[in-house]
Formats: C-alpha cells, structure tokens, sequence
C-alpha cells in the first residue's frame, strides 16, 4: 500500500467529488476576500477590465510561463508602469509573502 493512500470505495466517489469542489470553492471564496481586503479589487475584476487588466487576461498573459508566480507576486510587491498601459499600479509592500502568494495564485488560475 501506497503511504498516505486511503481507498475511496466506488460509492463514495461521488461524495469525495463533491467535498473536493466544495473545498475549492471555499478556497477561492477566501482568496477573494483576501483580494478584498487588500483593496484589490477597487482597481481589477476576474473578468472585466476596471482600472487595471482583468485577472482573467493576466492569466492569459502569464500562461505557460515557468515564472508567472514570481512576477506576479512582484507586480503586487513594487507595483508596475507600463505592462497594461500608461497608468502605473501602485505598489503593496505590507501584503505578506504568504498572502501574495495564494493572491497571485488565485489571479493566475482566473477564467
């Protein structure tokens, strides 16, 4: 037996799917609060444009780069000029390394 394998009988599938996707939705609730709270969304949306890019085309953007978390969290850190336009976005620096990590994890997997 595998270490750390716990069979799920065929019955309970379903249950263990739903407790999954229960648990991510929990998590992305989290994170937007997270994003809320850090006034975040005053200048983003997941999928609109506002003041700054949507998160959804930032997820574009970064897609299949090795080091799109480490930019991101950066971007948050010292802010940015000049990757969405003129308008610079101001930097975070308060923000922890722990929080901007489940932030720019949660701008990144954005649709």
């Amino acid at each position: 037996m595998v270490s750390g394998y716990i069979p799920i009988p065929w019955h309970m599938l379903p249950v263990a799917a739903t407790a999954a996707l229960l648990a991510l939705g929990q998590a992305a609730q989290a994170t937007e609060a997270l994003a809320q709270k850090n006034n975040c969304l005053g200048c983003h949306a997941v999928a609109t444009k506002l003041v700054g890019p949507a998160y959804k085309d930032v997820a574009a953007k970064y897609a299949g780069q090795a080091d799109a978390q480490a930019q991101v969290i950066e971007s948050i850190r010292k802010g940015s000029a000049g990757k969405w336009g003129e308008l610079p976005m101001p930097p975070h620096p308060k923000i922890s390394d722990a929080d901007l990590k489940k932030l720019a994890i949660w701008v990144l997997s954005a649709k």
